[in-house]
């Protein structure tokens, strides 16, 4: 059997796994969570434990998507977050431009960050009006310099500069404090109540890398005052909104990705259903047809799309956003919640329109995003391998604990696609 023969659903639950929980008196969301759907595609599978991107790594989504689907990238070879969202947005991007990824976010008078998010919830003709002010106002030092800043949903936002002649560089430094750049990818680090907006600083010597790390400099201190004096700020504060105050930067590149296709490296039609800028900028990138499929929370409309695509695809990924937000809002009981809710609205549409003999059903997260840390952890996530063909494992529940005792055993993220397959392949 080819794989051009194989029918698989492969859905990333954002951010699922996580750790025992006091509010659910000890227990994971996926543990505490009524699944009745995803119970019945576990009883009809085989399970397993995945470590997305390495051992002691706690993932930015980006280069964790990037592994679930197949691509390992040494560090110096990966292009960057930035650099797949702007891509990802449409902003015009080419070697040599930075891309950054950013969030508004709010301080307080003493600069203190309060919210990296600013609320979540940002009103769009809020975001481009500020962004807009920044761009016209800023006033680099270094000539022929100019900046795109491309909001996009909630308080996510993209920024390229561009100086003419100069090949910017990505070796630097975040000024979000809740990110660190390591060889090259984003890794969470620990999140602290009250953080402060970090210098940008040049990782070598080199003087494209001073020049890109002062351009970024003055980005923030400029956009700061830009922001501070906005009429934008001005009807927040009076609304009780929080203020758009800052920035914040981080996962800089400079270079358009170089990667083997989807579809030629596993042989197959593989297309997707994704929302985020970053998952669309991985979808253009891998040249993987995207699905419209609703919004982020049309679960139903994302099952039946998938459903359907089976009749002319072989695989196609869905990436479900809801559970990493109450990860890192810290909303333990929320976070179960979204879980009932993606079972009842998104698996039960599935299971009613797809038929479990031919089609195979792998579901997993990117990473853990456990409550009590409010980021992202390097906990394994578990993976399920489910079909009418599949031999269960004894196992009945995709939880963190049964996944442990699963037949698949422990994964690294880059070979759940290959693994999935070979395990279709072997029992179909």
């Amino acid at each position: 059997m080819n794989n051009s023969d194989i029918h698989m659903i492969y859905v990333l639950l954002d951010g699922v796994g996580d750790l025992p929980h006091p509010d659910l008196e000890g227990k994971t969301p996926l543990e505490a969570a009524n699944t009745p759907n995803l119970d019945k595609i576990a009883q009809n599978g085989a399970i397993g434990e995945v470590i997305s991107v390495g051992k002691g790594i706690a993932p930015e989504s980006d280069i964790a998507v990037f592994n679930m689907l197949g691509y390992k990238f040494h560090h110096s070879d990966y292009a960057g977050r930035g650099v797949i969202e702007a891509i990802g947005v449409g902003i015009d991007f080419k070697n040599g431009d930075l891309a950054l990824r950013g969030n508004f976010s709010t301080l307080n008078d003493e600069g203190a960050i309060i919210d990296r998010r600013a609320g979540r919830q940002i009103e769009k003709e809020d975001a481009l009006e500020i962004a807009k002010e920044i761009e016209n106002k800023i006033n680099f030092s270094h000539p022929n310099s100019s900046v795109v800043v491309a909001p996009t949903i909630g308080h996510r936002v993209t920024v390229r500069i561009r100086t003419d002649g100069v090949n910017l560089s990505s070796e630097i430094t975040n000024t979000d404090p809740a990110y660190a750049r390591v060889a090259g990818m984003g890794v969470a680090k620990a999140v602290e109540d009250f953080m402060r907006i970090e210098k940008c600083l040049p990782l070598d010597e080199s003087e494209d890398s001073k020049i890109t790390a002062n351009l970024v400099n003055e980005f923030t201190d400029q956009s700061l005052e830009i922001m501070k004096g906005s009429l934008v700020n001005q009807r927040r504060g009076q609304a009780n909104k929080k203020k758009l105050s800052c920035i914040l930067l981080r996962d800089a590149g400079n270079k358009y990705p170089d990667v083997i296709p989807i579809n030629e490296k596993y042989s197959m039609k593989f297309s997707c259903i994704v929302d985020m800028p970053v998952e669309l900028g991985i979808s253009d990138v891998l040249k993987m047809q995207a699905f419209e499929a609703g919004g982020l929370t049309d679960y139903e409309e994302k099952a039946k799309v998938a459903a359907k695509a089976m009749e002319t695809q072989n695989a196609i990924y869905v990436h479900l956003k809801g559970p990493d937000e109450f990860g890192h809002d810290g909303d333990a009981i929320g976070k179960m919640k979204n879980i009932e809710e993606i079972d009842q609205r998104f698996f039960k549409t599935l299971l009613d329109n797809i038929d479990s003999d031919k089609v195979a059903i792998v579901i997993s997260a990117d990473h853990s995003t456990p409550c009590i840390n409010k980021g992202h952890s390097d906990d394994p996530v578990p993976v399920l391998v489910s079909g009418n063909f599949i031999k269960n494992d004894g196992t009945s529940r995709m939880t963190e604990e049964q996944a442990k005792k699963g037949s698949i055993g422990l994964l690294q993220g880059a070979d759940v696609v290959t693994t999935a397959l070979n395990l279709i392949k072997s029992q179909i």
